[in-house]
């Protein structure tokens, strides 16, 4: 039979996939970074709502408060709050040392409320913690936002 010379060879279609699972391996860690930075920019946004919430709330009562939400309460919660976990729409866990649902508000991250112990507030200010464990590697990432709207990376999982 006589090779028209139209088409690939085995040898040069072997290369191509080689090349592009080369670029597919130099790609993924970047992709993952991507996203974590994705994640943080949602915690910026959570802790700039509960920047305002507290505000608000001092305007009213002359105080801060750590109780986000019920009686008492500042009126905050992360928007679609369904109780906590991996059913969340967001990732990070938001607030202040106490319980579930009032103090603080577990993201799908799940990161574990004692990771919260620095978060304070009382007549003088506040410290509000956004903690989230984005790698899984156990050390979380703990973003902090206080009564001068400043924002804080006090552990930056992101750039381990």
């Amino acid at each position: 039979m006589k090779s028209t010379g139209k088409g690939f060879s085995l040898v040069e279609l072997m290369i191509v996939v080689a090349i592009i699972a080369f670029l597919a391996t130099m790609a993924v860690p970047r992709f993952g970074v991507f996203l974590a930075k994705a994640k943080r920019a949602e915690a910026y946004a959570q802790l700039a709502s509960l920047y305002a919430a507290q505000k608000a709330y001092w305007a009213e009562h002359g105080t801060y408060s750590s109780t986000l939400a019920g009686e008492g309460g500042i009126g905050w919660k992360p928007e679609g709050y369904k109780g906590g976990g991996v059913n969340e729409s967001f990732y990070y866990t938001y607030g202040f040392p106490g319980s579930e649902g009032k103090n603080y508000f577990t993201g799908k991250l799940q990161t574990p409320a004692a990771a919260l112990s620095g978060a304070r507030a009382d007549a003088q200010g506040f410290v509000a913690y956004a903690v989230g464990d984005i790698d899984g590697d156990g050390k979380p990432d703990i973003i902090t936002i206080d009564e001068n709207n400043r924002i804080q990376i006090l552990q930056d999982d992101i750039a381990d």
